[in-house]
């Protein structure tokens, strides 16, 4: 743009207008002094933040820690996300629904949280109730009677098996 300005023929009215308009432009939405600086500094914890974990922080914040109690010693595990208990305390919490105790069986009672899916008693793992089996398979195969006598003639017998002088050795086994 500013060689225009030097040039031997020198400019029109109207060119001197669009040359003003194109400088303009090219100033537009810059950012300059504290404005830029809060600018950058804005870029640089976006970064931190999407980066991920292991740049953004060292510890984890008392905000992110399990709020329970065990033997009057603060839980020291992670919240779960929008969450104030970590996954083993999660059902302490009055105000969530979407974590159930594990009802267990008579002879072994559990306390596990299990997420609620579409069943009204969710269960673990270990106490998951399998629905009856819908394929059952038959008590005996029977064997056709054409295969189960097989002609004798069909087996070589053992002398027939030894190698013979005829024969080169790599055919003899």
């Amino acid at each position: 743009g500013s060689s225009l300005l030097t040039g031997p023929e020198g400019l029109m009215a109207k060119e001197r207008e669009n040359l003003k308009r194109l400088k303009c432009l090219r100033r537009y939405r810059q950012r300059y002094g504290v404005e830029a600086l809060l600018h950058r500094q804005l870029r640089e914890r976006r970064v931190l933040a999407t980066d991920g974990a292991a740049q953004q922080a060292h510890t984890t914040r008392s905000s992110q820690r399990c709020l329970a109690f065990v033997d009057d010693v603060r839980c020291s595990n992670p919240s779960l996300p929008l969450a104030r208990h970590c996954l083993a305390h999660i059902c302490q919490d009055t105000n969530q629904t979407l974590f159930k105790l594990c009802q267990g069986s008579e002879e072994v009672p559990c306390n596990k949280p299990v997420p609620v899916s579409l069943s009204e008693e969710p269960c673990c793992p270990l106490h998951l109730r399998l629905p009856p089996q819908m394929y059952v398979p038959e008590q005996g195969l029977a064997v056709p009677q054409e295969l189960g006598a097989a002609p004798s003639e069909l087996y070589l017998s053992a002398a027939e098996l030894q190698p013979t002088e005829s024969l080169p050795l790599e055919f003899s086994d």
